[in-house]
């Protein structure tokens, strides 16, 4: 995947949204949050859409305006093809890390907070790539989740995971017109990175 350095000049797919413009009710700190009780809702990563190779588990659980792409488990690139309703926002992360009170040493909300933030200090490669235009200031949508929240919200109580902190590099897109889109996007730090394809299908 090509890459842009976070000191990169301006550019910007129309379809991006401004990081701090409220959507839907919520700030998109608020929707990190969200898109991580989302993530951790499946048992396991049989069907996860972010364990997903192909794009199959895509639509799992997916409700509101807002439809949540996934990144992926380790480093590996991930190509996936996706069917979404027409109308619906998009929200994903470049890349992103939680830390919450399983973590060792961590059992209250400043400290899941010191750490995540620590994790995403590092990052410093970041890319977004939209129908062939490429985005650039792309530092400016770090998202930090207002305070702590518990991950595991949407498993029906099997999972506790609180005090969850989350950080990390996310962007919203206006819903894109009917047909087929393509969106590349990922980032790298000192530990982790990230390189992710979607072929979406708008209908």
């Amino acid at each position: 995947m090509p890459a842009t350095s976070l000191a990169a000049g301006p550019a910007n797919p129309a379809s991006l949204i401004a990081p701090k413009q409220v959507v839907a009710g919520k700030t998109q700190g608020e929707w990190s949050s969200a898109w991580w009780q989302w993530a951790r809702s499946f048992d396991g990563e049989n069907n996860s859409p972010v364990a997903d190779k192909t794009g199959d588990s895509c639509h799992l659980k997916q409700e509101g305006p807002v439809w949540f792409l996934a990144g992926t488990y380790g480093t590996q690139r991930t190509i996936r093809t996706c069917t979404v309703p027409k109308g619906k926002y998009l929200y994903f992360p470049m890349i992103n890390y939680m830390v919450n009170s399983s973590v060792a040493g961590n059992v209250s909300c400043k400290g899941v907070t010191e750490a995540v933030r620590e994790a995403i200090d590092g990052i410093h490669m970041l890319v977004l790539e939209i129908d062939d235009v490429r985005a650039t200031k792309l530092e400016a949508h770090r998202q930090i989740s207002p305070g702590c929240f518990d991950a595991g919200a949407l498993t029906g109580g099997r999972v506790k995971l609180a005090p969850t902190a989350a950080d990390g590099y996310y962007v919203m897109l206006k819903p894109l017109s009917p047909g087929k889109h393509t969106i590349n996007f990922g980032g790298r730090g000192n530990n982790m990175s990230q390189a992710v394809t979607y072929t979406l299908i708008v209908e």
